[in-house]
C-alpha cells in the first residue's frame, strides 16, 4: 500500500489574483482519488465559513471536485496535487495544480470537454494554468449579496 503524504500550509502572502486575500490556505496531497472527499469537505467548510450561500457552496464544491479530477486524470501517481484557497470580501479563488514535466506532452488542460463546461457553468471564472513547471485550473466564485 502506498504511504500517503499530505501537507497543509497557511500562506502569509497575498493572492496573485484580485485584492489581497483575507485568508489563504494551501493543501498538498497525493494525486490519488483517496483525497477527493477530504478536498470536497474542505471546500465546503471554507465556503460556509466565508458566508457564501448554500447554492454557491455546492457550486464551488462540485467545480473543485471536477478540477481536481481533471488533474488526477493527467498526472502521474507520484505527483502532488496542490490546492490553494484564497478568500477575500468578494470572492473565493481556488487554484488546483500539479508539477508539469517538460516531457509530458499530454499534460495540457483540455477546455473543450464536458468537465470544462461543468466548471464554467458552476463558477464565475475558470482559467487553465499552463506554465513551464506547473499545470492547473483556477476557479473563482464571486459572492452574491441579498437582492442581487
Amino acid at each position: 500500500m502506498k504511504q500517503g503524504r499530505s501537507h497543509v500550509r497557511r500562506a502569509g502572502r497575498p493572492s496573485t489574483q484580485g485584492p489581497r486575500a483575507l485568508h489563504e490556505l494551501e493543501v498538498r496531497v497525493d494525486v490519488d482519488p483517496f483525497w477527493m472527499s477530504s478536498l470536497r469537505g474542505l471546500v465546503t467548510d471554507l465556503a460556509i465559513k466565508a458566508d457564501f450561500d448554500l447554492d454557491a457552496v455546492a457550486d464551488l464544491t462540485l467545480a473543485t471536485d471536477e478540477a481536481c479530477s481533471e488533474l488526477i486524470g493527467i498526472s502521474n501517481p507520484e505527483d502532488t496535487l496542490a490546492c490553494n484557497f484564497a478568500i477575500d470580501a468578494q470572492r473565493i479563488t481556488i487554484t488546483a495544480s500539479v508539477a508539469a514535466d517538460w516531457w509530458r506532452t499530454s499534460a495540457a488542460i483540455p477546455t473543450d470537454t464536458f468537465g470544462w463546461r461543468v466548471m464554467s457553468t458552476l463558477v464565475d471564472d475558470v482559467e487553465p494554468l499552463d506554465e513551464s513547471r506547473l499545470i492547473g485550473i483556477r476557479l473563482t466564485k464571486f459572492r452574491t449579496w441579498p437582492g442581487d
